[in-house]
């Protein structure tokens, strides 16, 4: 983990003098801003940082559309902060592309902690049980060392760091029906909660991701009571397809 470059997006100065000296007593490289339109700036000047945590009460535009403008040119892993307690900012944010939310107050260790997993899983994920480097399945093609997903068109298909993870776990797994519980622990790094909706909402947007009919999807399905299971066949190659 050391020398993994963390920006903080907090209007509070307190709490971004806290989180740099906490987050740099462990290791990490720690920028700060207090609004979101400098942060968006300075994170699409400098493409090195290896993860966002954003607050969603900001001054100038509020931590949603930090995210929505920062998914038009980066896919770095992001932790949003919210202060409501319900399941709303968590769903809106999963939506536009977070990868975990963590709610005000909190113990920096927690904070701490999500870090740390998210980075062990968008490192693991570099690097498939498969050495091959192409993962085809449905007309698709992953690349698994440029991190991209391609059409049977050969255009690219924009997707987020948390949308990949979920479905290299998929392809690592055709035919296995996964739990909720291990697709949490295994993209989020904890439990689902009986209520968390979280996951059901990470499966919409893969799914959306894969233009497959909310109705009728065919490569990722439900097991109702059980979890989900890729249906498709996956293919391994060192030869792309394009």
């Amino acid at each position: 983990m050391e020398n993994k470059k963390i920006y903080v997006v907090d209007d509070d100065p307190e709490i971004g003098v806290l989180l740099q000296a906490y987050l740099s007593k462990n290791g990490f490289q720690v920028a700060c801003a207090l609004d979101g339109l400098s942060a968006l700036e300075a994170i699409k000047a400098d493409g090195s940082y290896d993860l966002i945590v954003l607050d969603i009460m900001l001054p100038d535009i509020d931590g949603f559309e930090v995210c929505r403008r920062l998914r038009t040119f980066s896919q770095v892993p992001v932790i949003m902060l919210t202060a409501n307690s319900d399941e709303t900012d968590r769903i809106i944010g999963l939506e536009l592309g977070a990868d975990d939310y963590l709610a005000k107050p909190f113990n920096p260790r927690e904070l701490l902690a999500r870090v740390k997993a998210i980075l062990r899983r968008s490192g693991a994920t570099e690097s498939t049980e498969s050495t091959k480097r192409f993962l085809k399945f449905a007309g698709f093609q992953l690349d698994i060392t440029c991190r991209e997903l391609i059409d049977n068109q050969g255009n690219k298909v924009v997707i987020n760091g948390s949308d990949y993870e979920l479905l290299t776990l998929f392809l690592q797994s055709p035919s296995e029906t996964l739990s909720r519980e291990t697709i949490a622990g295994s993209t989020r790094g904890r439990e689902a909660a009986p209520l968390d909706r979280f996951i059901d909402m990470h499966i919409s947007r893969l799914r959306q991701v894969l233009n497959e009919d909310a109705k009728n999807p065919v490569i990722i399905k439900t097991v109702r009571g059980k979890g989900y299971v890729l249906t498709v066949p996956v293919e391994h190659s060192d030869v792309s397809a394009f």
